[in-house]
């Protein structure tokens, strides 16, 4: 007898897949996203770089707003991500930071890397330390480069996060 539970993944990994195709039909980026929570799809997405010229439109990002709006939170600790491909860092980062405990993807980062998209890159800088880094990455200290913690620490109304 299937388990009713993975054939409810595999119902919203589809679903995930079939916006990926259809990005990828429409010249976008192969990649497509739902989040879900309590079995309804709160949040979806597909990939907007080209179309948006923002490099952080990933269709996990998208996903990931979508539902925080439809949720007016910025936590989605009781939700699911389901991906068509494997998370670069940065929608990684981002479904940590939501605080989405669970991920379901289905193309792998190498099936990625095969396509052309290589985020493993992206892992190797990170491990390196800054002066070996690709990019120039520098500290600079100013008298009021703390200034913001301090206020935040002493509002007593803050909502951590």
């Amino acid at each position: 007898m299937p388990n009713p539970q993975s054939t409810e993944h595999q119902k919203f990994l589809r679903h995930a897949v079939k916006l990926a195709i259809q990005s990828a039909s429409q010249q976008g980026g192969p990649f497509g996203a739902v989040v879900v929570r309590d079995g309804k799809i709160i949040g979806e997405g597909k990939n907007q770089v080209t179309e948006t010229c923002d490099p952080s439109a990933h269709a996990e990002i998208i996903a990931i707003r979508n539902a925080c709006k439809t949720l007016n939170d910025y936590q989605l600790k009781d939700c699911i991500i389901y991906s068509s491909c494997e998370p670069c860092p940065m929608c990684l980062s981002a479904i940590y930071w939501a605080r989405i405990p669970k991920l379901f993807y289905a193309a792998t980062a190498q099936d990625a890397q095969a396509a052309g998209f290589d985020d493993q890159f992206i892992y190797d800088e990170l491990a390196k330390p800054y002066q070996q880094r690709s990019i120039l990455i520098e500290h600079i200290p100013d008298e009021l480069s703390n200034k913001s913690f301090e206020d935040w620490l002493a509002n007593s109304s803050r909502q951590d996060y």
